[in-house]
């Protein structure tokens, strides 16, 4: 008679303990497919995106927009070959994508060159296909880079071509200078299936103008390609299997001037302006 309730005591507790494991597998592989598949969070912890990101600034990228890649999952599984279900991004979309030296590092920038583009930089100047793009001066900009660093220079509003099925895409860049070599390019061909990509903050930004001879596979830069090859932050041509999704909008930021520890600085560090703030 007295050990009926000790052994109902412990089913239950084996009984709590499975419906715990349960719903511990159930939570993980539910984060796992909404990571994999639709939305995953992003921190931008530099400026090559100023103005348009800010450092601090944490970003909902949707998985789904262009296919599914190795990438698209947590510790890059190697599931498959190339991508599923792929689409091709629209000029002016600003995505994430692997590191062409590293894939184990997540990049962010727009995609300026489709597949087939001519791009060069003639004098500060963007021009794709022949045609320079153009710009509205929006005054003098000023904000610090995540080293400290005060960038200093003008602010415009660029109008990037339209590419197939879109429309005329709009949107601000920072310029510091106009003479340096980055300024001043060769031109380059995209090769098909892969991608041209810059930062918005052009002077401060390594992307796919530095290309240091290293890179392998069908988006190795063409002999004569080796603009700053002792750099060891050529991005080069971006493969379109490298690419994880496309920045969609900034749920929350954060100013970040104090230590992350120090929480009683949380609630003036929020941008609350740039709460739920769309990207373009």
């Amino acid at each position: 008679m007295d050990d009926k309730p000790e052994k109902s005591g412990k089913v239950k507790k084996e009984e709590n303990l499975v419906s715990f494991i349960y719903q511990c597998v159930v939570i993980i592989v539910g984060v796992f497919l909404i990571r994999s598949l639709l939305i995953e969070p992003f921190n931008i912890p530099s400026g090559s995106m100023i103005p348009t990101l800010q450092i601090g600034d944490f970003v909902a990228v949707s998985k789904y927009s262009y296919g599914y890649s190795r990438y698209s999952f947590p510790f890059s599984l190697p599931l498959f070959e190339g991508r599923v279900m792929g689409s091709q991004p629209h000029r002016g979309d600003v995505v994430v994508f692997r590191y062409t030296q590293d894939t184990s590092i997540d990049y962010i920038k727009r995609v300026i060159g489709l597949p087939g583009d001519h791009i060069r930089m003639e004098d500060g100047n963007l021009f794709i296909n022949d045609h320079e793009v153009t710009r509205d001066s929006l005054g003098h900009y000023e904000v610090k880079d995540e080293r400290g660093r005060l960038l200093s220079g003008i602010r415009y509003r660029e109008h990037l071509p339209a590419s197939s099925g879109d429309s005329l895409v709009t949107h601000e860049i920072l310029k510091m200078r106009e003479d340096d070599d980055a300024n001043n390019t060769q031109e380059y061909v995209v090769p098909s299936g892969c991608l041209f990509m810059m930062g918005d903050d052009r002077d401060d930004s390594s992307d796919s103008r530095f290309q240091g001879g290293r890179e392998t596979g069908k988006c190795a830069a063409p002999a004569g390609n080796d603009f700053l090859k002792a750099s060891d932050h050529d991005l080069g041509f971006v493969p379109m299997e490298n690419l994880v999704g496309k920045a969609q909008r900034v749920m929350f930021s954060m100013d970040l001037k104090h230590p992350a520890w120090a929480f009683w600085y949380w609630p003036v560090e929020v941008r609350w302006g740039r709460t739920f703030h769309g990207i373009n």
